[in-house]
C-alpha cells in the first residue's frame, strides 16, 4: 500500500464508507485529520503519522491480508459489471477485510487467484517488467500438432501487439477424449492462452490456472476462499522482494 493517499480513498480503504460517502463526509466536516477539520478533497494523508478522525472516531487502517481463491467457471473477476452478470464479489463478501483480485482470468477459465488488500505487491506481481509466471492445464481437442508447439515455442505468436512465447507447451495427460496441455507463460497478455490454441488450431473446453508466481492452486476447490498459510506468505514476499 502506498505511503500516501487521498482522504476519501482513505476512508473506504478503512471500510468506513464508500468513496462517495467519503466525500459527503469530508465536505460536511466530519473527517479531521490530526485534530484539525479537514473539507479538502485532495488532501493526501501520511498513512505513517496521520491521526484520522470521523465524528470524533479514530480510524485505523486494516492490516494486510493475503488469500488463495479458486475463481468458478462463468464468473467475472470483477466486484461489479454494469450487465449485472456474475462476478467474484459474491465470494468476497464473507471475507473480514475489503480484498481485490491480483490480476484477472476470464469469465469463462477458472482457478488460482490472489486477493488481497496490499496495492504495492500487487502492481509488482502484475507489472509486465517481471514477468511473473503463469501455469495453466488446458483441456483441448482435437490433438495439437507438434510441429506447430515447436514454431510457437521457437517463434511465438504477436497478441496484443506484444510477442508471446509460451516458456512450456507439453501434453501432460488424455482425459475423455480430450487432450490436456500444461502451459507455461510469462507476459500475463489478455486470453494469451486461449489465442495460443485457437492458432495451433484447438478448441478450449476448460481451462485451469493452477500457478501465479510462487502460489499454486493445489487441492482448493471451486469457489474456496483460504488465506495463505505462514510459508506460502514467507516464499510469496521473498519472491516479490527479488524483483527488481
Amino acid at each position: 500500500m502506498a505511503t500516501t493517499m487521498r482522504l476519501g480513498k482513505f476512508l473506504a480503504y478503512c471500510g468506513v464508507c464508500s468513496r462517495r460517502k467519503a466525500r459527503d463526509l469530508i465536505l460536511e466536516g466530519k473527517v479531521s485529520v490530526n485534530g484539525k477539520i479537514v473539507k479538502d478533497l485532495s488532501y493526501q494523508v501520511d498513512l505513517s503519522k496521520d491521526k484520522v478522525c470521523v465524528k470524533n472516531q479514530f480510524i485505523t487502517p486494516p492490516p494486510k491480508v493475503y488469500y488463495l481463491f479458486y475463481k468458478p467457471k462463468g464468473f467475472l473477476t470483477s466486484l461489479w459489471d454494469p450487465h449485472e452478470k456474475k462476478t467474484i464479489k459474491s465470494f468476497l463478501e464473507k471475507l473480514p477485510y475489503k480484498v481485490f483480485p491480483v490480476g484477472r482470468l476470464d469469465k469463462y477459465s477458472e482457478g488460482l487467484l490472489l486477493l488481497t488488500n496490499d496495492g504495492d505487491l500487487a502492481n509488482k506481481l502484475l507489472h509486465p517488467r517481471y514477468e511473473v509466471i503463469r501455469i495453466y492445464q488446458v483441456w483441448v481437442s482435437p490433438k495439437l500438432e507438434t510441429e506447430k508447439i515447436y514454431k510457437l515455442k521457437n517463434q511465438g505468436l504477436c497478441i496484443e501487439k506484444r510477442l508471446v512465447k509460451p516458456l512450456k507447451f507439453e501434453l501432460i495427460k488424455n482425459e475423455q477424449k480430450k487432450w490436456v496441455y500444461e502451459v507455461v507463460v510469462k507476459e500475463g497478455v489478455k486470453r494469451e492462452v486461449r489465442k495460443m490454441i485457437s492458432y495451433l488450431g484447438g478448441k478450449v473446453h476448460k481451462l485451469l490456472r493452477v500457478q501465479f508466481g510462487p502460489l499454486k492452486l493445489k487441492n482448493l476447490k471451486p469457489g474456496e476462499i483460504r488465506p495463505l498459510s505462514s510459508q506460502e506468505l514467507k516464499e510469496l514476499f521473498f519472491f516479490v522482494n527479488r524483483l527488481k
